[in-house]
């Protein structure tokens, strides 16, 4: 089945198809995109009318809920195909954001020193405060042209989901801002002159100064590894269900992976925020010694840590069946399940978090004894009646055998539910 309209027009096919990168460009990814959804969406909510069906299918409901199925899944994967392109795009795009992004740091820091030494002059310590602001600057633009196919200088932040990741982006914050004050105070020893202010600089990085400040990074630093290992232990484990995102954003720092806000991912990140705020000020009032972190704003982030740390043990969960039952119209006469019925299971978990796309839910799979069984899309205006996170829809195939057998899901993320016995009859 063709989606003539999810695409570029056919006569800038050749040229551009929906998947340069020209920016701007009315046949580039982003357009193509934007095409291929608004198609996608106008086509299911025709489906969900029941308009647009062949007369060949239109006078049998299994063979017309098949065949809306289908030609909503394959449309599902074009636009799924132009996301990825999409997301490719803006990726490719970002290094350069982030460089921008960098050096107008750099500039604001200049003009921000050089407003601030209109009274009191310009020392050597703003000189030093500049040169390392400049290095770091480097350093991150030469990550950026390095990975810039993957994001720049974010690669690093960006987790095995294709999402922005909140603890590794913590621990990046505070591992730049304490090379930065390092820097800093290497730079003041280097030029001085006496022997007295040597002394003094390397008192400055003594723990006594900075013990806060250093085990707030020890923590956050451990925190993103260990967050690294639940998920992926979990993961591998069946415990939790994981889909990966087809571009990652800014806002899957403050959200879960459905998109919904996250109280431990905003309050780590807020928290955080603050204490670097705070550390900078005392680097900026104190530029011959480590930020002096006080022990109280410490412990505040560390509980902060620890309850992020907690959310990632608690959430997800395997999906679990609470019961199969045969689906039937109201009015109906309950009956056993027969080969060809349609029976409904009910339970919780179904939709991994972030598989709410249809491509996803077409993914999803039913196991009746020895038999796979996709579960049909069932459009309805604005969603998806079929399946859903507590129920699944989807026929008895005709070559299950008779008897007792098992029932058993498996989600889009790859993770099987509990077996369930259901009685089939002829």
């Amino acid at each position: 089945m063709t989606v003539p309209e999810a695409g570029a027009d056919t006569g800038a096919r050749g040229a551009h198809g929906g998947g340069c990168a020209c920016g701007d460009c009315p046949h580039g990814a982003r357009e193509g995109h934007r095409r291929a959804v608004a198609a996608f969406l106008r086509r299911r909510d025709e489906l969900a009318a029941g308009r647009g069906l062949p007369a060949a299918v239109a006078h049998s409901a299994s063979a017309s809920r098949q065949w809306v199925s289908e030609e909503l899944t394959q449309r599902a994967e074009a636009v799924a195909e132009h996301s990825r392109a999409e997301g490719a795009v803006r990726l490719t795009g970002l290094w350069l954001r982030t460089v921008c992004a960098v050096w107008g740091t750099v500039t604001a820091l200049l003009l921000a020193e050089a407003l601030t030494a209109t009274g009191a002059g310009w020392t050597g310590a703003r000189t030093a405060a500049l040169l390392a602001a400049l290095a770091v600057a480097g350093a991150l633009t030469a990550a950026c042209l390095l990975h810039r196919a993957r994001g720049g200088a974010l690669a690093p932040v960006i987790g095995e989901d294709n999402r922005i990741s909140t603890s590794r982006t913590v621990a990046a914050c505070w591992v730049l801002f304490i090379g930065y004050a390092v820097l800093l105070l290497s730079l003041r020893l280097a030029a001085a002159s006496g022997h007295a202010e040597r002394d003094a600089l390397i008192n400055g990085l003594a723990l006594a100064h900075g013990a806060g400040t250093v085990t707030v990074l020890a923590v956050v630093c451990a925190v993103a590894v260990l967050v690294r290992r639940v998920v992926a232990t979990r993961v591998h484990a069946q415990r939790l269900q994981k889909v990966p995102a087809h571009r990652p954003r800014a806002a899957d720092l403050l959200t879960d992976d459905s998109g919904r806000g996250a109280f431990t991912n905003i309050q780590y990140l807020a928290i955080t925020a603050v204490a670097l705020l705070f550390a900078a000020v005392r680097l900026a009032r104190r530029p011959d010694r480590l930020p002096d972190l006080p022990w109280g704003l410490g412990v505040v982030v560390l509980i902060s840590a620890a309850t992020y740390l907690a959310g990632k043990y608690a959430e997800g969960g395997r999906p679990v069946i609470h019961s199969v039952v045969r689906a039937r119209e109201p009015g109906d006469l309950d009956g056993p399940v027969r080969t060809g019925d349609d029976i409904e299971i009910r339970g919780s978990g179904f939709v991994p978090p972030g598989a709410q796309s249809a491509d996803r839910l077409s993914r999803t799979v039913v196991r009746i004894g020895a038999v796979d069984v996709h579960v049909p899309l069932i459009p309805v205006t604005g969603g998806f009646r079929n399946p859903t996170d507590t129920t699944l829809t989807v026929p008895v195939p005709a070559d299950v055998e008779p008897g007792a057998v098992d029932v058993q899901v498996i989600t889009a993320a790859g993770v099987a539910t509990n077996r369930y016995p259901l009685q089939v009859t002829d």
